[in-house]
């Protein structure tokens, strides 16, 4: 019997590639044996087996990518979220999804465990360095509803933070107010963990449900809770 050889040699082969190509064939999803997607480039494949490299292939495509979830309120760690299980079906990327995306995702604007709502992971510098060094730049938007009625005195508190705080700048105005609940859109630029709930406090306002809907100009719009979906091309924070 013949001995089982690396699928990237076989693949290098068929291509007449270099080895390093043939991986990242692989790992892009578009090698299959015997009809099965094979995505680990040391997989021993025998000679019967059936290797055939996708018509589209393009070592192009291999970009790293930026993950959106739309965190449960909560959830402390939702990275273990992020899975082929818990991919949004209705995800508008429309990219195969691949074992190569779980790997060496940063995350980015962590959110309250209590909160509901956008997380990033991404595997992109460019992305991180945004949302990280550069987060003061970035503003983030959020709903919040709070137990009664809010008084003009109230939102104007809420609004007065900026005098706290160089840079910081927040926006505030109310959705919807009765006696049992009021609803609040937040928006908030320099700011950081935990502070729309010290604003919140400090107003004298009990929040029941806070999420965040929406980072830089990347919404959260439609995305169900505890799911996923790629972050598009023409999408920039």
């Amino acid at each position: 019997m013949t001995e089982a050889i690396r699928l990237a040699k076989r693949v290098a082969a068929q291509l007449v590639c270099s080895r390093s190509q043939a991986e990242q064939y692989i790992e892009g999803g578009w090698v299959r044996v015997n009809g099965t997607v094979v995505e680990e480039p040391h997989f021993r494949a025998q000679d019967r087996d059936q290797v055939e490299i996708d018509a589209h292939a393009n070592l192009m495509a291999l970009t790293p990518v930026t993950i959106l979830l739309h965190k449960p309120a909560d959830e402390a760690a939702p990275l273990h979220l992020v899975s082929r299980a818990t991919h949004w079906a209705q995800d508008p990327a429309e990219m195969n999804v691949l074992k190569r995306h779980f790997v060496k995702l940063a995350p980015c604007m962590s959110l309250e465990q209590a909160a509901s709502g956008l997380v990033v992971f991404t595997q992109d510098f460019r992305v991180e360095r945004k949302l990280t060094q550069d987060a003061h730049l970035v503003e983030i938007e959020l709903t919040v509803e709070v137990t009664g009625e809010v008084s003009p005195a109230q939102l104007q508190r809420l609004m007065r933070a900026d005098e706290s705080r160089p840079g910081l700048q927040v926006k505030a105005s109310v959705n919807s107010s009765n006696e049992q609940m009021s609803k609040l859109r937040l928006a908030i630029k320099g700011g950081h963990l935990g502070l729309a709930a010290r604003l919140c406090d400090a107003a004298g306002l009990q929040i029941q449900t806070m999420k965040r809907i929406r980072i830089g100009r990347v919404p959260m719009t439609q995305l169900p809770v505890g799911q996923w979906r790629y972050l598009m091309p023409h999408e920039l924070f």
